[in-house]
């Protein structure tokens, strides 16, 4: 049985995580806390600071909870659909944030420049997903699209959902991207053909492809440095 004790109203103010944000700013807060102001209230026997314990147990550590889904978090009970979107509505906004920032406008010179960027979208998914990072023609990022999920092959990823937005933003150049859910970031076969038809695409579309990068766990893989695809 898990064990219960006091609401957060039954604190006092100084122990309450959203009171203690207010106070003194995030940084002195545990994962718990701020889990439980994501989770604003509980149940009649069990407190959000208690809920998110469960949920970091249940799950292992945080960044395995950041993975999860909304049918998994919901089916924890005490959270519910709407608890579990506004975590995973939370964790997807720390995701991007942590990608290029459109007005700064940073600069891709090589193929680390460009993993730095995509990373953090990308790293630590339970699927595939592949991105396409847009470049002007002095190689400043202008964009960051999500473009296809799951199984990942020459034939799901279409090339007009790969270049519509660069072509409507004006794009010169494109860096490819996507994720290996199993941490390996060594490119398959298809990775190679996926880039080689690709790259045909683009420069019958005047835009070219740069690299197709591959990213696993801390780790990157750049094809066009492997000759795969190039």
């Amino acid at each position: 049985m898990y064990s219960t004790g006091p609401t957060i109203r039954e604190l006092p103010p100084e122990a309450r995580p959203r009171e203690r944000l207010l106070a003194a700013g995030p940084d002195g807060l545990q994962d718990r806390d701020l889990l439980a102001i994501l989770l604003r209230a509980g149940t009649r026997s069990r407190s959000a600071l208690h809920l998110a314990d469960d949920l970091l147990r249940q799950f292992g550590s945080l960044r395995a909870l950041s993975r999860a889904r909304v049918e998994e978090l919901s089916a924890l009970p005490g959270v519910g659909e709407a608890k579990a979107a506004t975590l995973v509505a939370a964790f997807e906004l720390g995701r991007r944030v942590q990608g290029p920032d459109p007005v700064s406008r940073p600069v891709v010179r090589s193929a680390q420049d460009a993993a730095r960027l995509v990373a953090p979208r990308l790293a630590h998914r339970e699927q595939e997903h592949f991105c396409v990072l847009l470049l002007n023609a002095r190689h400043e990022v202008i964009g960051l699209v999500e473009t296809s999920r799951g199984g990942l092959n020459a034939a799901s990823v279409e090339s007009r959902e790969v270049f519509r937005e660069a072509i409507r933003r004006g794009a010169h150049a494109v860096i490819l991207a996507h994720n290996h859910p199993s941490g390996n970031p060594e490119p398959s076969p298809d990775d190679a053909r996926l880039t080689s038809l690709l790259r045909q695409a683009g420069a019958l579309l005047g835009v070219a492809v740069l690299d197709h990068v591959v990213v696993g766990d801390g780790r990157f893989v750049s094809l066009r440095e492997r000759g795969l695809g190039f």
